[in-house]
């Protein structure tokens, strides 16, 4: 009879779990009970998910024995792929080691970096043992013949590797749903970058018109057919929805200031990075090792006045600069350099929590000018600014380097100021330049209060130049050769025009905060005794116990 009851018992437990795993089909479902809900999907994210109808591919490369702060990063990245296989099975991932094939290890980390996916060094323990091993932390997402790599771990400068994984982990779901967005949707917003300005090479700033023809459709637009056309060069700037204005070094006449202000009535989308000062390192590179910084008119300050901001014409001086080095003297044949501060490349503090900004390396500017913030009705979010040690120097004025970079002050005593502007977010419906004015041509369409839009001023030309390397190649955007420091310009340029031209609100997935329960070492340390005995012997004390009431009840249970 019992023996009747126990099969009985047995059947109903297995077809129970078969009518489990039966409904679990039917009905699947998946549960987050992290505090801060890491891995619950956006509803951008799974909107492009959705859009995903061919199979997807994202080779990640964080396969291998790592450290801790590692393994927290690969083990992340799984989960948070796993979520996104979950809800959309097209979505299929591996990871995988890239150098576990020791004879063809080199050339695959060769291949591995042309392409881009720059290594660490990080140290193993191997039984007592340390070494350095190479990791690539990136991912590529393949759809068809599209490819997009995905940046796993984010440059954080003076971070510790737990807080670059912190960082990176923050930024996981908007890096891989930017991936999958690039690879499964065919790219629609054009962007047009204006010619016959004076403005620089494309060789200059060859890495961001590279990185942005991953996602959108660009061209050279000319203003010199303003001359004869106004009205078509006007209609055909409107088919494009940014333009970026870099480095203009001719002045605009009034036709051609007319056709960018209509783009803009006309809800255009723009970025402006300016120069209202003739300064240059190369200037400074002379015998004298001095230059005479002046001012520069181009004829649109009153444009920019009318919509919201002023590029002045004076230099930020800012204690806080960047790195130069410089040749200091001869030790036999070898020419001997040294490392100074550099007070006219302000490193750029970040201003804002918004998500163009957000968590991203400080920005390199080359004697950048200071925008004055106006009152009207437009929305202005300050994105980068100086540090507070910074000061206006007026033009024009005698830039001297051998005097700028020994020209000690102390922050704990210098005279601490507002951070200045460099880079002014516009958002709102913008009034014409030429509201109440003669205008300098007619025009179909023409519009005196502009249609809501967004524009991003920058006082810097030189916030997109790329240096060249020995083969006179463009070098990646933000990297400084000479003293190997590698600036965030890249990142907030690109994010820049992912933010004009968002219209799914990917780039607000950057805003995403996640907090990693990791360990106060310090704490650890100043309480490492008492920690040792809680973790080790407690266990043992309460496996004890717990073994001898077990068997004083079994004994007590048998005995009777």
């Amino acid at each position: 009879m019992k023996k009747n009851k126990n099969l009985k018992a047995f059947l109903g437990i297995t077809l129970g779990l078969v009518a489990i795993n039966i409904a679990g089909n039917y009905a699947f479902k998946r549960f987050d009970l992290t505090a801060d809900h890491r891995y619950t999907l956006s509803e951008t994210t799974k909107n492009i998910l959705k859009k995903v109808k061919d199979p997807l591919f994202i080779d990640v490369y964080l396969e291998g024995d790592f450290p801790a702060e590692f393994r927290r990063l690969q083990t992340e990245s799984k989960q948070l792929l796993e979520e996104f296989q979950s809800y959309n099975s097209n979505v299929n991932f591996i990871f995988v080691n890239p150098l576990e094939d020791e004879k063809n290890a080199t050339q695959m980390a060769q291949q591995l970096f042309a392409n881009g996916m720059k290594p660490i060094s990080v140290t193993v323990n191997d039984k007592g043992k340390q070494s350095q091993e190479m990791v690539f932390p990136w991912a590529v997402a393949t759809s068809g013949t599209k490819h997009a790599k995905i940046q796993l771990l984010k440059n954080v400068s003076a971070g510790s590797t737990e807080e670059k994984v912190s960082v990176s982990v923050q930024h996981l779901e908007y890096a891989v749903a930017e991936a999958i967005y690039k690879v499964s949707t065919e790219k629609s917003k054009k962007v047009a970058i204006i010619k016959g300005i004076g403005e620089p090479n494309d060789i200059y700033i060859a890495d961001f018109l590279r990185s942005l023809r991953d996602s959108y459709y660009i061209a050279p637009f000319t203003l010199d057919s303003v001359a004869v056309n106004p009205q078509k060069t006007l209609k055909d700037l409107q088919e494009y929805d940014l333009a970026i204005i870099t480095k203009p070094t001719k002045t605009f006449d009034e036709n051609q200031i007319q056709v960018l202000d209509q783009f803009v009535m006309n809800g255009g989308k723009s970025i402006w990075m300016l120069d209202q000062v003739q300064a240059d390192m190369d200037s400074l590179y002379n015998k004298t090792g001095e230059m005479l910084a002046y001012p520069k008119d181009y004829s649109l300050g009153e444009m920019l006045f009318k919509y919201g901001v002023r590029v002045n014409p004076d230099l930020v001086k800012d204690e806080m600069g960047s790195p130069i080095k410089l040749a200091v003297g001869q030790q036999g044949s070898e020419t001997v350099y040294e490392t100074f501060n550099w007070k006219f490349a302000p490193y750029a503090v970040i201003q804002s929590n918004h998500p163009m900004v957000k968590n991203i390396e400080g920005v390199k500017f080359d004697f950048a000018n200071s925008i004055d913030v106006l009152n009207n009705n437009i929305k202005k979010t300050v994105l980068l600014a100086s540090s507070p040690y910074a000061s206006k120097v007026g033009t024009p004025s005698v830039v001297s380097l051998a005097k700028t970079v020994n020209d000690q002050v102390d922050p704990k005593t210098a005279k601490l100021s507002q951070p200045i502007p460099l880079a002014v977010l516009l958002e709102g419906s913008f009034t014409s330049v030429f509201k109440n004015r003669i205008v300098p041509f007619k025009s179909e369409g023409y519009l005196n209060e502009g249609k809501p839009t967004k524009m991003i001023v920058i006082s810097d030309g030189d916030i997109a130049k790329n240096q060249l390397d020995q083969n006179k190649e463009p070098m990646e955007l933000g990297y400084d050769k000479w003293t190997n420091t590698l600036y965030g310009n890249k990142e907030f340029l690109l994010n820049a025009v992912n933010y004009l031209l968002d219209d799914n609100g990917l780039i607000n997935l950057r805003t995403k905060e996640v907090k990693l329960p990791l360990l106060n070492k310090e704490k650890v340390y100043a309480n490492y005794d008492k920690i040792r005995i809680i973790v080790v012997v407690l266990p043992l004390i309460v496996l004890a116990v717990f073994g001898f009431i077990f068997t004083y009840l079994r004994k007590k249970k048998y005995t009777k």
